[in-house]
């Protein structure tokens, strides 16, 4: 970066040079990508905004986001209610929640909207970073803050159905009905009981949760 005049008006060789000979300590520094003197290149990328110096990452500035983000530009848009930049693969494909960026990772509870680990939107529309939700999958695939199903499940929700099928309750809890939440559709719905799991009948999940804790038996009703 190239110096002003030193507030005091003395020279850098007055008061003893320090560094290179682009910065000297103590004097007034104008941010700028070249050196005014030698034209020394500071940073292949530099951002007039932020102050940012850096590599050729094919950054760009987003005005909506406030900060500097690693691009191509092309390949992102700005969603202006979840107030953050999104793959262009995700236009008019997410579900938005306002000001979703603003909060921390629900898992490792950093921040999300300045972080330089790309975000991923699950499909509930709240974000987690992408690290964060490859770990999350090893250990479960709901959403931890709504338990809304964080992927497809469509295909493990058919190879449960044939598991049920082929385990048969033992008598007394043949006849068992079960009120149950779907925490996909958020529809409720009355099952047979299985220890398996109960499938919602709105939208065919096994992401339910038992409503109550009450089982009734057919025999009764």
């Amino acid at each position: 970066m190239a110096a002003t005049a030193r507030e005091d008006g003395a020279s850098g060789q007055e008061r003893g040079q320090r560094g290179c000979e682009h910065y000297d300590r103590g004097c007034l520094l104008k941010a700028q990508q070249t050196c005014e003197e030698c034209s020394t290149l500071f940073g292949e990328y530099y951002c007039d905004i932020c102050h940012l110096f850096d590599k050729d990452k094919k950054q760009y500035h987003c005005e909506n986001c406030g900060i500097c983000r690693i691009g191509p530009k092309e390949d992102f848009f700005h969603c202006l209610k979840c107030n953050l930049c999104l793959a262009m693969n995700l236009q008019g494909r997410h579900k938005c929640i306002e000001n979703v960026s603003r909060q921390n990772c629900p898992i490792c509870l950093e921040d999300i909207h300045t972080s330089r680990v790309v975000a991923h939107v699950l499909p509930c529309g709240h974000l987690l970073h992408r690290t964060c939700y490859e770990e999350m999958l090893k250990e479960g695939y709901r959403c931890p803050l709504c338990m809304h199903s964080a992927l497809d499940m469509t295909r493990y929700w058919r190879q449960l159905d044939d598991e049920v099928a082929q385990t048969p309750m033992p008598s007394e809890y043949q006849n068992m009905t079960v009120d149950i939440l779907c925490n996909d559709c958020n529809g409720r719905s009355t099952v047979q009981f299985h220890i398996l799991g109960m499938k919602c009948k709105i939208c065919e999940s096994y992401n339910t949760a038992q409503a109550g804790g009450r089982r009734i038996s057919l025999d009764q009703q």
